[in-house]
C-alpha cells in the first residue's frame, strides 16, 4: 500500500505527474481502447510498453506514442512469449507498477455452428491470455504494489444468442479478476475489471464513424483508468460496468 499512497499523495497540492517512476504494460494496444490507455497513461508520465500480435501495428502505435513507450510484438495465447515481454519490460523500467489487460477477440455464431478453432481462439485470448498475463506479472507487481485492470465487457453478465465463446470467455474473466483481487490484495495489488458496453472500436471486423457518436469512446475508458489510479490506495472500485449515456436512436 506505501507505493499506492505515494501515488495519491503526488496529487494532494503536488504538479508532478501521476505517472512519475512508474511503469505501465498494456496488452492489445494497437488501436482502440487499449492505445487509447496507453496514451492516457504516457500523458501522466508513465513509461509504457504496448503490445499486439501484430508487429507493424505495434511499432506504429508505439511512434505515434513517442518517447517513453516500447512497442513489442506479443501474442497471449503463448505464455513463454508473454513473459519474455513483461520480463523485457521490467529489465528496460526497472519494475512494473500498473497491468492493462485488454487483448481479446470476438467470433459470434449459433454454439451450432461455432467451430471449435473459433472457440478455442477466444478461450486462449481473452481468459487463457489474461491468465498467463497477469501470472507473468506478479513477481513485479508485488515489488511495491500496483494496479492490474482487466477490460471485460457487460457480456461477462448478460449472455446473448450467438455469443457462446465471447459470453463464456468474459464471464470466467470477470471470476479470475475477482479471485485475484482476493489472492493479491495482500500484496498491496488492486484489481479492477471494467465492463463496458457498446464502445466505438475497431472490435469485430467494425470501423469506427461518425455514426458511433452514441457509443463510449476508447478515450472515455482511458479517463477512467486514469480516475482510477488517482483514487485513495484506502479504497478499490473493484468492479466499473460503463454503459453509454444514451441509447442509439435510430429511425
Amino acid at each position: 500500500m506505501a507505493q499506492e499512497v505515494k501515488q495519491t499523495e503526488k496529487h494532494s497540492g503536488s504538479t508532478e505527474p501521476l505517472g512519475a517512476g512508474r511503469s505501465a504494460f498494456v496488452t492489445g494496444a494497437s488501436k482502440g481502447i487499449g492505445l487509447a490507455v496507453a496514451e492516457a497513461l504516457a500523458r501522466e508520465g508513465y513509461r509504457v510498453t504496448v503490445t499486439s500480435r501484430n508487429e507493424h501495428e505495434i511499432e506504429q502505435a508505439a511512434a505515434r506514442l513517442g518517447e517513453g513507450v516500447r512497442g513489442v510484438a506479443c501474442d497471449v495465447r503463448d505464455p513463454a512469449a508473454v513473459q519474455r515481454a513483461v520480463d523485457e519490460h521490467v529489465a528496460a523500467f526497472g519494475g512494473l507498477d500498473v497491468l492493462f489487460v485488454n487483448a481479446g477477440v470476438g467470433r459470434f455464431a449459433n454454439v451450432e455452428d461455432l467451430s471449435i478453432e473459433q472457440w478455442q481462439e477466444v478461450i486462449d485470448t481473452n481468459l487463457n491470455g489474461a491468465f498467463y498475463t497477469i501470472k507473468a506479472a506478479i513477481p513485479a507487481l508485488k515489488q511495491g504494489g500496483g494496479y492490474i485492470f482487466t477490460l471485460s465487457s457487460l457480456a461477462g453478465k448478460n449472455p446473448f444468442e450467438g455469443g457462446s465463446a465471447y459470453n463464456a470467455s468474459k464471464f470466467g474473466l470477470n471470476g479470475l479478476s475477482e479471485v485475484i483481487n482476493l489472492d493479491l490484495r495482500k500484496h498491496d495489488i488492486k484489481v479492477t475489471q471494467i465492463m463496458p458496453g457498446s464502445v466505438a472500436t475497431h472490435f469485430g471486423g467494425h470501423t469506427p464513424s461518425e455514426a458511433d457518436a452514441w457509443k463510449i469512446q476508447p478515450e472515455d475508458l482511458a479517463q477512467l483508468t486514469v480516475d482510477l489510479l488517482r483514487m485513495p490506495a484506502r479504497t478499490l472500485p473493484s468492479r466499473v460496468e460503463v454503459r453509454p449515456s444514451r441509447p442509439d436512436r435510430k429511425g
